[in-house]
């Protein structure tokens, strides 16, 4: 990862051209060479490192569909996020990060987050807790009675029946925000700075790595259904990963209220 970011997205960084930015779906999903040129470096770097492996990133699922099928099947699987946060890193930002987890029979296994400006680089095994920067993560638990610090949706990013999905956490005791690039979010509930995320969109390659982040720095996540989210999905939206369990669960009882 840090190669790639060395090789494909720091050079690029404050540096691009009109030309280099490309949309997608819409005005505010955007690409750019970085984020095609970072996929593609990581894809050949993780296949040749697990061989057998697949690669489901982000870029690639865009130009093909199916290749999210790969996250339904048996075989090891990368799961990638070139520039997570590709509008800060077009406009100079240093809050990006890229991600990458790796997934067998839709379990989460391992977990990287790696923001190369902040110089951050949080990680997480199944099993074996989470570290930032080699220290431990311990997500640690709210200060009872304080208000609860919630990333959510970016409005720029929903539907208007997602915003009202989200309306449940604009409440007493909630102080909900934008979420910024998701990973960083993740990283922020895993060191005990965030209470929460919520979102409705589960694109994995947004959340698999935080989702075990969070998990392994002793956080919690559920579904609306009140299940674990699944990264092949077919979840019930919104879901919430939060620092500890009760958390998870004050945060889902809200959302029901918007659903």
């Amino acid at each position: 990862m840090r190669e790639a970011a060395d090789a494909e997205i720091m050079p690029r960084y404050r540096q691009l051209a009109a030309h280099e930015i490309a949309e997608k779906a819409g005005p505010h999903d955007l690409v750019t060479v970085a984020d095609k040129a970072a996929e593609a470096h990581l894809t050949a770097a993780l296949m040749e490192l697990l061989p057998g492996s697949v690669v489901v990133g982000e870029e690639a699922v865009h130009a093909d569909p199916s290749v999210y099928d790969a996250l339904r099947g048996d075989v090891p699987v990368w799961i990638v996020d070139p520039v997570d946060g590709t509008r800060q890193f077009i406009a100079g930002d240093p809050g990006f990060c890229t991600l990458v987890a790796l997934a067998r029979g839709g379990e989460l296994l391992g977990s990287w987050t790696y923001a190369p400006v902040l110089g951050e680089m949080a990680t997480a095994v199944r099993g074996g807790g989470a570290r930032l920067n080699g220290a431990p993560l311990r997500s640690g638990t709210p200060v009872p009675g304080a208000v609860l610090r919630v990333a959510m949706s970016h409005p720029d990013y929903t539907t208007p029946e997602q915003k009202r999905q989200l309306l449940g956490l604009r409440t007493e005791g909630i102080e909900a925000r934008p979420c910024g690039a998701a990973g960083l979010e993740y990283l922020a509930v895993a060191r005990g700075e965030l209470d929460a995320v919520a979102f409705n969109w589960e694109y994995a390659w947004d959340h698999a790595a935080g989702l075990l982040l969070v998990a392994e720095a002793g956080g919690a996540q559920m579904t609306l259904a009140g299940v674990p989210y699944r990264i092949a999905g077919g979840n019930a939206l919104p879901f919430t990963a939060a620092r500890d369990a009760a958390t998870a669960r004050t945060v889902r009882l809200r959302l029901q209220d918007g659903s």
